[in-house]
C-alpha cells in the first residue's frame, strides 16, 4: 500500500510535431507511427514493471512526451484499463495527458477524456507571438487561447505552463504576462500554474545558439526579481505555489509530481522513462531504452525496453529525499523520511549548516518538518548544498 507520497505510473510518448529548441527531453520528429505497435509494445512494457508490484494502490498516471496528445485516445484507454486491472484505485486517481496547443481538436479533447483523462496539462509557454517563435512553439496566443478555452469546458482539471526569464524579459513585461495568465485561466476555472524559468540544456539548439552569443539571458539578480514577482502576483491571485515552479488553487496540487517530490514510487514505460521501485527495502531506479526504434525493438524481443535497473544506495536515496522534498512549500515531513529513508534526518544533514541556516532565514525547523522559506527556496541548490556537505 502506498503512504502519503503516493505512487505513480508514468508513460512516455517520445513522438512530436517538431523539436523545440530549448528541449532535452526525449521527442523526436518521425514521418509516421504505426499506433497499434505502440499500444502493443507499451502495455507488454507496462506488464512487465506491474506484476512484481501488483496490488499497491495507484494515485496517478502521468502521460507525457514528446507530445502524448499525438497518441491515439484508444492506447490511452487501454493503458489506463490495464493499470486498473493491475492496482488497486480510488474515485479519485489522477490521469494527466500533456497537450501542445494545436495538437489536439474539440474532438480529441473528447476522446481523450472518454478514454479516462481527468486533468490536461498545457504547454503554451509565452504569451506573446514573438517570444513563442523563439521558443520553437508552433501555435499562436490565438491557437493557445482557442485550446485552453475548449480545454476547461472538457476536462475538471487543466494546468497551463509559462517559460519566464527569456531574452530581454524585463520584470514589468512579465509581471504584465502573467497578470494576463492569471486573469485568462481564472475566467476558465484552470486551477494550475507550472511557472518554469528558461535554463540552456546541455546538447540542446538553444544552448548552442547561446554559446555563440546569439542572445543573451537575464543575469542572476534580474532572474531573481522574475521569481520574486511570479511568487507575488500567483499569491495575490489565489495560485500560492506549492514547489518551487508549481502553482495551484487550493486542493489542486498535481498529485503525481508531488509523488516525485515527497519520494514516491513510480513505475515508468515507455522510450527513456525513469522509474523508481521499492522492494524488500531496496529502492530501484530503472531507465528503458532511449531510441524509440531500439526500445521497440527491445520489447518484442524481451517484453520490455529496460536499459537499466540500478539500487539506489541509503546515502544516495536519504540525499534525494531531501534535494526533493525541499522543493515543497510544504516542506520535508520528518516521518516520512523516516520511514523512506531508513533512518532520521538528524543523521542526513549538517548541523553546524542547519544552524546556519535557519539563523540565517533559508529554513524553518519544527519537531514534525524541515521546510525552505521564500529565501530559501530562491536558493534552493546552495542551501541543500550545504545541508549535505
Amino acid at each position: 500500500m502506498s503512504g502519503d507520497e503516493g505512487f505513480g505510473l508514468y508513460v512516455h510518448w517520445p513522438f512530436c510535431v517538431s523539436k523545440c529548441p530549448y528541449c532535452d527531453f526525449n521527442s523526436h520528429v518521425v514521418a509516421g507511427v504505426d499506433q497499434s505497435a505502440w499500444r502493443a509494445a507499451l502495455l507488454l512494457e507496462l506488464d512487465h514493471y506491474a506484476r512484481p508490484v501488483a496490488g499497491r494502490t495507484l494515485t496517478s498516471i502521468f502521460f507525457g512526451g514528446g507530445t502524448p496528445s499525438l497518441m491515439a485516445p484508444d492506447t490511452a484507454e487501454a493503458i489506463i484499463a490495464a493499470a486498473r486491472g493491475y492496482w488497486e484505485t480510488g474515485a479519485d486517481l489522477e490521469i494527466t495527458l500533456e497537450a501542445n496547443p494545436g495538437t489536439v481538436d474539440e474532438g480529441s479533447f473528447a476522446a481523450f477524456r472518454d478514454a479516462g483523462v481527468n486533468r490536461l496539462s498545457m504547454g503554451v509557454q509565452a504569451l506573446n507571438d514573438r517570444d513563442l517563435a523563439f521558443l520553437g512553439r508552433k501555435h499562436s496566443i490565438a491557437d493557445a487561447r482557442r485550446a485552453w478555452e475548449r480545454a476547461a469546458r472538457i476536462f475538471p482539471r487543466v494546468s497551463f505552463d509559462l517559460i519566464y526569464a527569456r531574452p530581454q524579459q524585463t520584470v514589468s513585461a512579465w509581471r504584465d504576462e502573467l497578470a494576463a495568465a492569471l486573469r485568462a485561466v481564472d475566467d476558465c476555472g484552470i486551477t494550475h500554474l507550472s511557472l518554469y524559468q528558461l535554463t540552456m540544456e546541455p546538447g540542446t539548439a538553444m544552448q548552442a545558439a547561446h554559446a555563440r552569443g546569439e542572445f543573451t539571458l537575464p543575469d542572476e539578480d534580474a532572474a531573481a526579481a522574475l521569481y520574486e514577482s511570479t511568487q507575488e502576483l500567483c499569491e495575490a491571485a489565489g495560485f500560492p505555489a506549492y514547489e518551487i515552479s508549481n502553482h495551484a488553487k487550493p486542493g489542486q496540487p498535481s498529485r503525481h509530481n508531488r509523488t516525485y517530490w515527497r519520494g514516491g514510487d513510480y513505475v515508468g514505460v515507455g522510450p527513456g522513462a525513469h522509474g523508481r521501485l521499492t522492494q524488500g527495502g531496496v529502492t530501484r531506479a530503472t531507465r528503458q531504452i532511449k531510441a524509440p526504434s531500439l526500445w521497440l525493438k527491445a520489447v518484442g524481443a524481451n517484453g520490455h525496453g529496460t536499459q537499466e535497473v540500478e539500487p539506489i544506495t541509503p546515502e544516495a536515496r536519504a540525499e534525494e529525499l531531501v534535494l526533493m522534498g525541499l522543493r515543497l512549500t510544504e516542506g520535508l515531513d520528518k516521518a516520512r523520511f523516516a520511514r523512506l529513508a531508513g533512518r532520521p534526518l538528524e543523521q542526513v544533514i549538517a548541523a553546524p549548516a542547519l544552524k546556519i541556516l535557519l539563523d540565517e532565514g533559508h529554513l524553518v525547523d519544527s519537531a514534525t518538518t524541515l521546510l525552505t522559506t521564500a529565501k530559501g527556496r530562491l536558493a534552493l541548490n546552495a542551501v541543500v548544498a550545504s545541508l549535505l556537505a
